[in-house]
C-alpha cells in the first residue's frame, strides 16, 4: 500500500513539471511522438540528442542551456528529477518570465527537448514625478538603474527602498515611494514612473533620555552638534501649571525641593534658545551625534555606556520626538599602566608624556590622543617617530579589571630607525620641481620625522601654489631595509590676480584701479614662449602691477617683483619696488579742474629675507632699505609745511614667524611679526639751530624710529576645524632721536574705517592707514578738522604716533574650494591713536562689533563685507559713530 501512495506521489509532482512539456495537451497520459509513444505514468530513461532554445531575443542561448545543468548525451528519466530540476535552476537566476520544457521528437533512446522561454522585460527609461529637477539630479547618483536591466520584483523594491532612504538621509522622514511599471507599445522594454512624495522635512520637537542618572539630558543634547531641539519658549505655561496647581491644592500643602540638576532639567524643557542651530532630522548626522553621546560618557569613565533603545515619534506632520535609553553602567579608574618593549626610553619619560596617574578617570579616547596623536602637546608616537622609528606601534590593552579600577599593558614595538629613500611629487603640473623640492623637509638620506612631514605640508600649503585641503604625503614603508618613500601628492591652484574696478566719482571724475598680480611667475621663461601656460610661470617668483587713479585727483603707479629664493640653494628672498603717485587738492569747487595743490611721493626699496632655524623654522627676518622723496607745492593738508621736498632714507629689520595651517582660511596657528623702521639721525649729526629755520626745511630729511608688532592667533572650536576663532592685537609706536625736532609729519597713524587707501578724502600718501570698522576712515586720526578752532593751522600736524588696537573674530567657512574661499564671520575690535605719549591710555578704546563675510577668488584676490556698529563718541562729535558698511577688495585688514 505504501508503494502504491509513493509512486502516486511521483506521478503528480512529476506530472506538474512536466505538464509545461506541452500546454496545449493540458492532461497527462500517452503522447504519439515521432512513431513512439510516451507514457508519462510510467517513466523511461533517454539519452538527450538534443537541446534547442526559443523565444529569447537578448540572452545567449548557449548560457541559458548551461544554467538548466543539461547536456547532449545525458541521461534522463522522462519525467524525472532533471527536469523539474531544470526549471528551477532557470526560475531561480531571475532572467526568465515564463519556461516550459517540451519534447519535439524521439528517435530510439534519443530524446530532443525544446525549452520556450520567455526574457523579463528590461529597463528602458525611468523617469520622477512630485521633486523638483534639483533632487531628481541628486537622487539619480544614489540609484543604481541602468538602461538594459532586467525589471523584476527586486529591482521594484529595492528601487523604491533606494529612493525612500535617499530622502530619509536628507530629513524626508515620512517619504512615501510608488514604483509603476509602464509598458511602450510595439515593445517589450518597460519604463518606470517613481512617484515620490517627499513630505515636508522633519524636524525634532523634543528629545527624551531615559536612564542617564549620572549625566543630565542637558548635558546630553550639548553633544549632539547636529541633532537639536526646536527652539521654544514654555515658561509662561509652566508657571500657569503650577499655579492651577498651588490653587488646587493650596500654597503650604506640599514641601518641595529641587536639586541643581532639577533646576537644569526644568530649564531644558521650557527654553530652548538655540535659533541658528538647525533642527532637521538628518539620519547620517543623528547616528554620528549617537556615536558622540557615547563618546563623552567613555571620556568620564563610563566604558560600558550603550544606547540601548533610540525611536522617535511623530509629533505632527512636522516634527517628531527622539527618545533614548541609556545604559550607563558603572564608573571606572586608571589603576595600573605597565609599559612593555620599551627599550629606548624608559616607563618614567614615556607616563610623563602619556599625563595619567593612578585615580584619573579612565578615558580611552584621551589614551588615543596621548599614545598617537594630540594636537595640543606632546604624544609617544611623536617621540619615537621624529627620532626615526616610523615602524613603531603601541598597543594599549587591559589587562585586569578589578572592581572600578582598570589595569593597562602599554605593549610597544619599537622597531628599526627608518631612513628616507626616494622622495616624490605628483600634480605639480605649472610649478616647476626645484620651487617643491626646495621646500621638502623630508630629504632623501634623512632620518624619518614626524615633525618634518607636518613642517613640509604646511610650507607646501603657504605657498599657495597648491589647495592645502589636499596635500597628502603617501608614505610607503619598507621594513625589510628599513626604509621608507615618500610621495607628495599635490594639487595645482591658481592663485594669479587681477584687481579691476571703475566707476564715477562725481565731483573727481572717473574712479579706477587696475592691477595684476602674478604670484608664480618665472622670469627666466620669458623668452621661452612654449613654455608660457599661458604666462612665464613655474619659479615661485612675484611680479605686480598696479595702476589707480582718481580723476586728475590721484594717480599712482607701481611695480614690485620679488625672488623667494636667491640664488636657488637657501631660502633667502630678494623683494625689488618702485611706485610713484600724486595727489592733487582743487579748492574751488566753482572750477573742478583747478587743481593748486599737489603731493607727489617717488618711493624705491630692495628687501632680503632669510628663514630662521632658530628658535623654530618658522622665523624669517627680513632687512630692506628705501628711499622716499615728497614734492610738495601748496599743500594744505597737515603735514606742517606747504611747500618744498621732503627726503626719506629707510632701514626696515622685520623679525616674524607664521605657522598657520592655511594662508586663505587659517584654522590653527599664529602670525606675529615686530618690526622697526629707522632713519638715519641727521639732527644729531649737526649742530643746527632748528627753532628758528621753516619746517620745509626741518624736515628737508625726515628722521624717526618706527616700531611696529602684529599678531594672530587661530583656535578651532569642533573637530573638522571649521568653527574658528582669531584673536589679533597690534600696536604701532613712532619715536624721534632728540627733541631739537621731534616726530616728523609722515608715516603717522590714521586709525577707522576699512582701512583702505580708497575713495574722496582717502587717498593718503606717506601715512599708516589702520582700519577700525563701525567708525568713518580715518576718523580716529589726531588732531582732527573738528577739533581746530579759528580756521586752519598749516603748521598743523596730523596724525597719531602711538596706536593700539585688539580684536575677536568668530569664522565659519561656506566654501574652501580652488574655485573660492568663501566665509562669514562676527566680530568685535577697538583701537584708538594718540598724537603724544602722555595721553597714551592702552584700556581706553573706541569699541565696535559687527558681521559679515569675505571672498577670496584667485582671479580677484580678496574681497570683504562689513557691517560693523561702532559704540562710542568721537571727541569732536555729539553722537556714537553708529552703524557702518565697510567694502574692501585686495587687502586684509590689520
Amino acid at each position: 500500500m505504501k508503494s502504491i501512495v509513493l509512486f502516486l506521489i511521483c506521478v503528480v509532482v512529476a506530472g506538474q513539471a512536466f505538464g509545461q512539456f506541452n500546454r496545449s495537451r493540458g492532461k497527462t497520459g500517452t503522447t504519439p511522438i515521432s512513431g513512439k509513444t510516451l507514457n508519462y505514468a510510467n517513466p523511461q530513461e533517454y539519452f538527450i540528442g538534443g537541446i534547442e532554445i526559443i523565444g529569447l531575443n537578448v540572452l545567449d542561448k548557449n548560457a541559458m542551456i548551461s544554467l538548466t545543468g543539461l547536456k547532449v548525451g545525458d541521461k534522463i528519466k522522462i519525467p524525472g528529477d532533471e527536469i523539474t530540476g531544470a526549471i528551477r535552476k532557470l526560475w531561480k537566476h531571475g532572467l526568465i518570465g515564463d519556461a516550459s520544457i517540451t519534447v519535439s521528437k524521439i528517435e530510439g533512446d534519443n530524446v530532443f527537448l525544446v525549452l520556450q522561454l520567455a526574457e523579463r522585460p528590461r529597463l528602458q527609461s525611468f523617469y520622477f514625478t512630485g521633486i523638483s529637477k534639483a533632487q531628481e539630479t541628486a537622487l539619480k547618483e544614489d540609484l543604481s538603474l541602468i538602461r538594459g536591466k532586467i525589471v523584476n520584483d527586486a529591482l521594484i523594491r529595492n528601487t523604491e527602498l533606494g529612493v525612500k532612504k535617499h530622502f530619509v538621509n536628507k530629513g524626508f522622514l515620512f517619504t512615501e515611494v510608488k514604483v509603476v511599471q509602464e509598458s511602450d507599445t510595439g515593445r517589450s522594454d518597460i519604463r518606470l514612473r517613481i512617484n515620490v512624495q517627499p513630505k515636508s522635512k522633519v524636524k525634532i520637537n523634543k528629545m527624551y533620555f531615559e536612564g542617564n542618572s549620572e549625566i543630565s539630558q542637558t548635558v546630553l543634547k550639548m553633544r549632539m552638534k547636529k541633532t537639536n531641539e526646536h527652539p521654544r519658549i514654555t515658561l509662561h505655561r509652566a508657571i500657569i501649571d503650577e499655579a492651577v496647581h498651588v490653587k488646587k491644592n493650596g500654597f503650604f500643602s506640599n514641601t518641595f525641593k529641587a536639586s541643581w540638576d532639577d533646576v537644569k532639567n526644568f530649564m531644558d524643557d521650557h527654553i530652548k534658545l538655540n535659533v541658528f542651530a538647525s533642527t532637521k532630522f538628518i539620519k547620517s548626522e543623528y547616528e554620528a551625534d549617537k556615536d558622540a553621546v557615547i563618546a563623552y560618557y567613555n571620556s568620564k569613565g563610563y566604558r560600558d555606556a550603550e544606547i540601548l533603545a533610540d525611536t522617535f515619534y511623530r509629533y505632527d506632520d512636522k516634527n517628531i520626538d527622539l527618545r533614548f535609553t541609556i545604559h550607563e553602567g558603572p564608573k571606572y579608574y586608571f589603576r595600573d599602566i605597565i609599559w612593555t618593549g620599551n627599550y629606548i626610553h624608559n616607563d618614567r619619560t614615556l607616563n610623563a608624556i602619556l599625563g595619567i596617574k593612578r585615580g584619573d578617570i579612565y578615558n580611552n579616547e584621551l589614551i588615543q590622543k596621548k599614545l598617537s596623536f594630540n594636537p595640543k602637546g606632546p604624544d609617544i608616537s611623536g617621540l619615537y617617530m621624529d627620532d626615526g622609528y616610523l615602524f613603531f606601534r603601541v598597543n594599549p590593552v587591559e589587562i585586569a579589571v578589578s572592581g572600578d579600577s582598570i589595569d593597562v599593558e602599554m605593549r610597544i614595538f619599537e622597531g628599526d630607525q627608518a631612513t628616507i629613500n626616494e622622495v616624490t611629487f605628483t600634480g605639480n603640473d605649472r610649478t616647476s620641481d626645484h620651487v617643491v623640492r626646495r621646500e621638502l623637509s623630508t630629504v632623501p638620506g634623512r632620518k624619518f620625522s614626524r615633525t618634518d612631514i607636518i613642517r613640509t605640508q604646511q610650507q607646501l600649503g603657504q605657498l599657495g601654489f597648491f589647495n592645502p585641503q589636499t596635500i597628502n604625503p603617501d608614505l610607503k614603508p619598507n621594513p625589510a631595509n628599513g626604509t621608507v618613500d615618500v610621495e607628495w601628492q599635490l594639487e595645482e591652484q591658481s592663485n594669479d590676480q587681477i584687481e579691476l574696478s571703475g566707476g564715477w566719482g562725481g565731483f573727481y571724475g572717473f574712479v579706477g584701479t587696475l592691477g595684476l598680480t602674478f604670484n608664480n611667475f618665472s622670469a627666466r621663461n620669458i623668452p621661452h614662449f612654449k613654455k608660457w601656460k599661458p604666462l612665464p610661470v613655474g619659479d615661485g617668483q612675484r611680479l605686480s602691477l598696479r595702476m589707480q587713479a582718481n580723476g586728475r585727483s590721484f594717480q599712482s603707479y607701481s611695480f614690485s617683483f620679488s625672488e623667494p629664493w636667491l640664488g636657488g640653494r637657501k631660502p633667502q628672498s630678494l623683494s625689488i619696488s618702485y611706485s610713484t603717485s600724486i595727489q592733487r587738492q582743487a579748492f574751488d569747487f566753482r572750477d573742478p579742474n583747478n587743481f593748486s595743490s599737489s603731493l607727489k611721493v617717488h618711493s624705491i626699496s630692495v628687501g632680503l629675507g632669510n628663514r630662521l632655524e632658530w628658535p623654530d623654522n618658522y622665523f624669517t627676518l627680513t632687512n630692506s632699505l628705501a628711499y622716499l622723496r615728497y614734492e610738495l607745492d601748496n599743500w594744505q593738508s597737515g603735514l606742517g609745511f606747504s611747500d618744498g621736498p621732503s627726503n626719506s632714507v629707510t632701514f626696515n629689520a622685520t623679525l616674524s614667524r607664521n605657522s598657520i595651517d592655511n594662508p586663505m582660511y587659517p584654522a590653527t596657528g599664529s602670525t606675529i611679526s615686530l618690526s622697526a623702521t629707522l632713519t638715519p639721525p641727521f639732527s644729531v649729526w649737526n649742530d643746527q639751530d632748528y627753532n628758528d629755520i621753516p619746517n620745509s626745511q626741518k624736515y628737508l630729511w625726515q628722521e624717526y624710529h618706527k616700531w611696529m608688532f602684529d599678531s594672530k592667533f587661530y583656535l578651532p572650536l569642533d573637530n573638522k576645524k571649521k568653527l574658528v576663532i582669531e584673536a589679533k592685537a597690534h600696536f604701532g609706536f613712532i619715536g624721534s632721536y632728540t627733541d631739537k625736532i621731534g616726530i616728523g609729519p609722515f608715516e603717522r597713524f590714521f586709525l577707522g574705517g576699512d582701512g583702505l587707501a580708497g575713495g574722496f578724502n582717502s587717498f593718503l600718501l606717506g601715512q599708516e592707514v589702520i582700519g577700525l570698522r563701525g567708525y568713518e576712515n580715518n576718523a580716529i586720526t589726531p588732531p582732527n578738522y573738528g577739533q581746530q578752532i579759528g580756521g586752519y593751522n598749516p603748521n598743523l600736524i596730523e596724525g597719531g604716533i602711538v596706536y593700539n588696537k585688539f580684536g575677536l573674530e568668530l569664522r565659519y567657512p561656506v566654501s574652501t574650494g580652488n574655485a573660492a574661499t568663501i566665509y562669514g564671520f562676527v566680530f568685535t575690535e577697538a583701537g584708538n591713536n594718540w598724537n603724544n605719549y602722555q595721553d597714551f591710555n592702552p584700556f581706553n578704546l573706541y569699541k565696535s562689533a559687527g558681521f559679515g563675510a569675505r571672498i577670496f577668488m584667485p582671479a580677484f584676490g580678496l574681497i570683504g563685507l562689513n557691517w560693523a556698529y561702532g559704540f562710542d563718541r568721537l571727541p569732536y562729535s555729539r553722537d556714537i559713530s553708529g552703524s557702518q558698511f565697510h567694502f574692501t577688495i585686495g587687502q586684509q585688514l590689520r
